[in-house]
Order: C-alpha cells, then sequence, then structure tokens
C-alpha cells in the first residue's frame, strides 16, 4: 500500500464513524508514520483528499456492484445484491455509508466534497433504476429513490440503536 492510499484508507476510517470533520491531516499522518507536510504533497487541501475519497468509495461501490442485466443472467436480484453492499458495511465494516455520512453533511462541505457526494447519489439512483426496470417496469424510479433512502435509514438507525437486527427488519419487504 502506498502512503497515498494508507492516508485514504485512514480517511475512510475516520470519516465512516464520525463524519467529514473527523479527521485532521495531523491525525492522518501519525496514523500512516509519516510528517504532517507529507499529507498535503499527495493531497494540496482538506477538500482535495474529501473528495478524492467520495470520489473512489463510489467508483468501489459502483464496481463490487456490478451491471444489474448480467446479475439476472446470473439468476441474481441486482435489488438483493444492492442491499447486501449496505448490509455488509453494517456488518463487517461496522461503519456507515461514507456517502451517506457525507450528505447529511452536505450543507458544511467544500464544493469539491458536495459534488462527489452527489456523483455517488446519483449513480446509486441510476443504478437501482435500470435494477427495478428489469424487474418491473412500472414506478421504476421511485422504486429507485425509495430503495436508496430505506437502505441509507435502515444503516443510521440500526447504528443509532446499536441494534444490527433493525436493517433485517427494516429491509425484509425490498425486492
Amino acid at each position: 500500500m502506498t502512503k497515498k492510499q494508507a492516508l485514504l484508507k485512514a480517511a475512510e476510517d475516520k470519516v465512516r464513524s464520525g463524519g467529514y470533520s473527523n479527521f485532521s491531516f495531523r491525525e492522518l499522518a501519525k496514523v500512516v508514520g509519516i510528517k504532517s507536510a507529507s499529507v498535503h504533497y499527495h493531497f494540496p487541501t482538506k477538500a482535495d483528499l474529501g473528495a478524492e475519497l467520495a470520489r473512489l468509495y463510489t467508483d468501489n461501490f459502483m464496481l463490487a456492484l456490478g451491471d444489474p442485466v448480467e446479475l439476472i443472467k446470473a439468476h441474481k436480484s441486482p435489488v438483493q445484491v444492492y442491499a447486501s453492499q449496505f448490509k455488509r458495511a453494517l456488518l463487517e465494516d461496522k461503519k456507515m455509508c461514507l456517502c451517506g455520512l457525507l450528505g447529511a453533511e452536505t450543507d458544511c462541505l467544500p464544493d469539491k466534497v458536495k459534488q462527489e457526494t452527489k456523483r455517488f447519489f446519483r449513480l446509486n439512483l441510476e443504478w437501482l433504476h435500470v435494477a427495478h426496470q428489469l424487474n418491473d417496469p412500472s414506478d421504476a424510479e421511485q422504486r429507485a429513490a425509495n430503495t436508496l433512502s430505506l437502505l441509507e435509514g435502515a444503516i443510521m438507525v440500526s447504528k443509532a440503536l446499536g441494534d444490527n437486527r433493525f436493517f433485517d427488519q427494516a429491509t425484509s419487504g425490498l425486492r
């Protein structure tokens, strides 16, 4: 892992457990074992780091989902595959969705970070629209919005309650 990758990983851990304001370059430098000035070599500003972090998170999330058409060909439910990404974040990572947290902080984010956060939600809504349309074309856009909102909310409430069973209860009707 390069120093830049290590910085991004450390920042992701901090943001996913406490939001955008939950890290400083000094803290990241300490975690990675470099000088604070070296963080600026990779990321001139915190906004640059935050924007790249959100961009990479989005790219990795979308890559993990795959193509809804291919999922159906493999006899998998795209919406269930999508929901499993959130459940994995909750159960394995024990953290919130990075862009879900950033989305809640939109009013306080630098424009670069705000734009990458919007990109996450736009791409997810487009993916879910296709997934729902393949299953049943009626109201696919509405169902995409409902699915994304339900999963972001279910992970947040599960974390707040300290009860992962809530996630399953909230998402049990998802198809």
